[in-house]
């Protein structure tokens, strides 16, 4: 689905867009955010409604690109494992991560 189209969202789908007119979502315009409010909080009938849209080998490349930003580490680990993504690298993205949350805990 690479168009402009507006999408139809099963129901299990549209309860994850509440603060969202999902009527007014298209896939050109929104589809980061619909992917990443799918990988991140999505249950089984949203993400098997998204695989259908979406190729696995674009699902992995969008996760690579993003460093995995935004999952916590059991999604992660589950995508890590469904999607084959390099084991190291999802180390690092979950050990940065884990400093980082440190380090920032006396920032301003």
């Amino acid at each position: 689905m690479t168009d402009d189209r507006f999408i139809r969202f099963p129901a299990e789908v549209k309860d994850l867009f509440w603060d969202c007119d999902v009527k007014g979502l298209k896939w050109g315009r929104d589809q980061d955010m619909i992917i990443a409010r799918i990988l991140t909080h999505g249950g089984l009938h949203a993400l098997k409604w998204l695989r259908s849209l979406v190729s696995d080998r674009e699902l992995r490349e969008w996760i690579l690109r993003r460093s995995g930003a935004g999952m916590n580490p059991q999604r992660l680990r589950f995508w890590e494992v469904i999607l084959d993504l390099p084991h190291r690298r999802v180390n690092d993205w979950l050990y940065s991560e884990r400093n980082d949350i440190w380090y920032r805990r006396n920032a301003p």
